[in-house]
């Protein structure tokens, strides 16, 4: 797609305040693909504005009406879903495979799940002598990241749109094309003038511009745990509501009656996703000592199938991050039995997909969020050792378990401090919370208590 010089606020695009742009960057071949406004604070107080006037009339919209602009969404952004995953493979580097069925089909997904939600969730109810009704909260300011552009843009603005709230975008810096699509996306649905907003811009300028504005009602930003204790910090001086997804280092716990082939394959397959861009990726395998030898042999070979499967990192900041992890990790006594620090190519943000063995539960791969597609197998004694490592970070977004009997993987997991497990590799489900404990953050995306977090509550007694 060709790229907006401009802001899309009050329904229509306009001119930046500023002459400042960032550049879009394919992290493939390292070139530059487009340029787009970098918004400072003007730009976010003129978008707030243009949200707050729209809000009552959208706030008072029947929810059926809320549904159906949604619905619309849903369409359009399956009309243009070769558009969407193109745009994403071109600026976030995911092969285009990967970007048809996720980055393009899962914000479908859960924006069909939202416009079903609009039409059937209970704004109203009895409550004895009550009358509980359930109020959007306000202006929703959404700060989103670069791994899940277009996921992670939906999971915040089709709740917020079925809430009756109204939105202010500031997307990632390396990933602004997909949210300007979106944008164009939201104004063929015909969502109303001034519901939707968007500003792109750099996080300590236009981001914190947003999250300090005194027309924004909640912020919902999702990224790492270091910026968002900053927004909550700034939420909290305001009192402002705040929904926060944050870091994980998610525990994949590989018990001794396990298909410990399907385990192993299904947790390596899951970190190399995204090129271990995904904050509940399962970073952490666990396994029971017994079987800990034939476990390292068997992620090993499966990591060797993703070496020219992956995509780039995002740019070459992550890229030198998630290589340094690398190092670090040999330094500290961890053992490589896949990949390494060492650039597969040379031109591209690529790294090698890396599996490490012998790690411990205090070496810093095993308890800091590389974001790359790094696995550490770690062992254990026995269940309470398991438990013990599996909780023992200040993380607790996402992890898995696996076992022969489903009961036994349920006991286990529901022992876990996490937001969201996966029995036996379940399946994703767009209706389910997402979210996490500890420091991986507050509040809950996706379903109705995703709904709920953009919603407030008033009664009134008879």
């Amino acid at each position: 797609m060709k790229a907006h010089d401009g802001m899309y606020i009050d329904g229509a695009w306009r001119p930046a305040a500023g002459r400042d742009t960032i550049a879009v960057v394919n992290p493939a071949d390292e070139q530059v693909i487009a340029e787009v406004p970098a918004g400072g604070a003007e730009d976010v107080d003129a978008a707030v504005r243009a949200a707050r006037a729209a809000l009552p009339g959208w706030a008072a919209t029947a929810p059926a009406e809320r549904a159906a602009r949604i619905a619309a969404l849903r369409d359009v952004l399956v009309a243009r879903k070769e558009e969407i995953a193109e745009t994403v493979t071109a600026e976030l580097g995911a092969p285009l495979p990967f970007s048809q069925a996720v980055h393009a089909g899962v914000p479908i997904l859960v924006a069909g799940s939202y416009a079903g939600l609009a039409a059937s969730y209970a704004f109203e109810e009895k409550v004895g002598n009550s009358t509980v009704y359930a109020e959007p909260v306000g202006v929703v300011g959404a700060i989103t990241p670069w791994n899940y552009p277009l996921h992670q843009i939906v999971a915040k603005v089709a709740p917020a749109l079925a809430a009756g709230c109204t939105i202010v975008l500031k997307p990632a810096e390396d990933t602004p094309l997909t949210a300007q699509l979106f944008a164009e996306a939201v104004h063929e649905a015909g969502v109303p003038a001034g519901v939707f907003n968007l500003v792109t811009g750099v996080g300590p300028v236009a981001g914190q511009a947003l999250a300090e504005h005194e027309g924004v009602d909640l912020v919902s930003f999702t990224g790492s745990t270091a910026v968002g204790r900053k927004i909550g910090a700034t939420a909290g001086a305001a009192v402002k509501r705040v929904a926060l997804e944050l870091g994980g280092k998610s525990a994949n716990v590989i018990l001794p009656s396990a298909d410990l082939a399907r385990a192993v394959g299904v947790g390596v397959a899951n970190v190399m996703g995204n090129s271990g861009q995904t904050c509940s990726a399962w970073t952490r395998m666990l396994v029971h000592t017994s079987q800990y030898d034939e476990a390292v042999a068997l992620a090993a070979e499966a990591a060797a199938k993703y070496g020219d499967r992956i995509g780039p990192l995002v740019n070459a900041k992550q890229h030198a991050r998630v290589r340094s992890y690398i190092e670090k990790g040999v330094a500290e006594g961890a053992r490589l039995v896949a990949g390494g620090p060492e650039a597969p190519r040379e031109q591209g943000y690529f790294v090698s997909p890396t599996v490490f063995a012998d790690v411990t539960p205090e070496m810093t791969v095993a308890q800091e969020e590389i974001f790359g597609p790094v696995v550490s197998l770690i062992r254990y004694e026995d269940e309470d050792d398991a438990l013990r490592i599996a909780n023992g970070t200040v993380y607790g977004l996402a992890g898995a378990v696996w076992a022969g009997d489903e009961a036994e993987a349920v006991a286990f997991a529901r022992r876990m401090d996490t937001g969201q497990v996966d029995i036996n590799g379940g399946r994703f489900n767009p209706l389910a919370p997402f979210g996490g404990y500890k420091q991986s953050g507050v509040g809950r995306e996706l379903g109705s208590h995703g709904l709920a977090e953009y919603l407030q509550t008033k009664s009134l007694q008879f």
